[in-house]
């Protein structure tokens, strides 16, 4: 599998899935600004959105949206127990958790916020559906030590889209059943492991950016 990527962006959840399911994966930077792979190749015939994450399956097709990927990682890994079985009450609510972390904090609420160009207007807007979407994860998670049974990959988009509140303002310790989630998740071997080398990737990133390389 081949997975491309941009440091602490979204593909981080598929990073953390294959590091949970120790599989033998490659991983290709893509600078989400020039929409260039690090070689200066064009990433749009790859993804025609120029986003990430796409999964290059062994088979060579490609998948370009965290609820597929996600749950085929899980599947190709079955050993690894990162999802219910398909068919399954609680593969359905697994799926629910995906589009809920998809649409209503990933899009709804991240996105807005981390866009410099997003109009005072919109932060406001946005700001305001914080509260309602949190609020619910807070009261699951007073129960729940993940977001299901174990832990699964819904829980490796819930932490990297979590990991995003630092950088736009969203104090998570107004919710301590959710902050307390991001800290045990994030001190799993695994997902430290991930986020401890996007970091480093991220911030090469920066630098080549502000020196005027891809």
């Amino acid at each position: 599998m081949e997975l491309y990527f941009s440091p602490l962006a979204c593909s981080l959840a598929t990073r953390i899935a294959l590091y949970e399911a120790d599989a033998d994966a490659r991983f290709i930077e893509v600078d989400t600004n020039s929409k260039r792979l690090r070689d200066g190749s064009d990433f749009y015939p790859i993804n025609p959105l120029g986003q990430v994450p796409v999964l290059r399956t062994d088979d060579g097709w490609l998948l370009r949206e965290n609820t597929a990927i996600l749950p085929y990682v899980a599947d190709a890994f079955p050993a690894a127990r990162l999802a219910p079985a398909a068919g399954t009450a609680e593969r359905a609510k697994l799926q629910e958790w995906l589009g809920f972390i998809g649409t209503e904090l990933h899009k709804g609420v991240f996105v807005p916020l981390l866009d410099p160009n997003a109009p005072d207007e919109v932060r406001a807007y946005t700001c305001k559906k914080i509260a309602l979407r949190l609020d619910l994860l807070e009261q699951h998670l007073l129960e729940q030590e993940f977001l299901l049974e174990d832990f699964t990959v819904a829980d490796a988009y819930l932490v990297t889209v979590l990991n995003w509140a630092q950088h736009c303002g969203v104090e998570l310790s107004g919710w301590a059943a959710v902050d307390a989630y991001y800290r045990r998740i994030v001190g799993r071997p695994a997902v430290g492991r991930a986020l401890r080398e996007e970091v480093v990737l991220y911030r090469e990133e920066v630098a080549r950016r502000r020196g005027g390389a891809v």
